[in-house]
């Protein structure tokens, strides 16, 4: 059976509940939980871990979020810590994550209308790439990109550059701007000037 999702007008006033599969023909927007993992390596490069989805996922092939998920109806942001454990084998206190405010997002894929309300976070993890225990049966892999690379590509600076990965079938792996889910926002880029700004003791952080 679908989930059921809360969902809300324009205003982000609850008006309802409906079943998943019926959100997104309609176009109706819905809460989720999104948190990016970031780390520094042994000589201070701060980097960001990065999920690949599967090919059969909405977005397929596509670099997505570290880990996130919806909120179904009736769960409040805390619920959304579950989505750290199912799928990157991290059970963290909610107390650590690091609230970054919340976004809209729009998208859209042929019948597919997604309109998400976003509860965004950060969330400091320095483990080694290979002892996450990532969801296998939606993650095709991981990557840990280097933040300052990951800017210079999302910049448009240059046309590629290599990460970490495991899962993935090579290690590094070349990656793209074309690789990652598109947004209208430059979600993606809006993330990495946060989390760099975390890592030289800002506080002040919004999305």
């Amino acid at each position: 059976m679908s989930e059921l999702f809360d969902i809300f007008d324009e205003a982000l006033n609850p008006i309802g509940v409906k079943r998943r599969a019926a959100v997104h023909r309609d176009g109706d927007w819905h809460q989720v939980f999104h948190c990016w993992v970031i780390g520094r390596e042994a000589n201070g490069d701060p980097y960001l871990i990065l999920q690949k989805r599967k090919e059969y996922l909405d977005y397929p092939n596509k670099i997505d979020i570290s880990a996130a998920g919806h909120l179904r109806a009736g769960e409040g942001v805390r619920d959304g810590l579950r989505e750290l454990e199912e799928e990157l084998g991290l059970r963290a206190a909610f107390e650590d994550l690091i609230p970054l405010g919340r976004r809209v997002g729009i998208n859209r894929i042929g019948a597919f209308v997604d309109r998400q309300i976003c509860h965004v976070f950060l969330y400091e993890c320095d483990q080694p790439l290979e002892a996450y225990r990532y969801q296998r049966a939606e993650i095709a892999g991981l990557l840990k990109l280097r933040i300052d690379d990951a800017m210079r590509l999302h910049s448009g600076d240059v046309p590629c550059v290599k990460a970490a990965s495991v899962g993935l079938g090579s290690d590094p792996i070349t990656v793209t701007r074309d690789d990652f889910i598109p947004s209208v926002d430059n979600y993606v880029m809006k993330i990495l000037v946060l989390a760099r700004r975390y890592f030289v003791g800002e506080q002040e952080l919004w999305i």
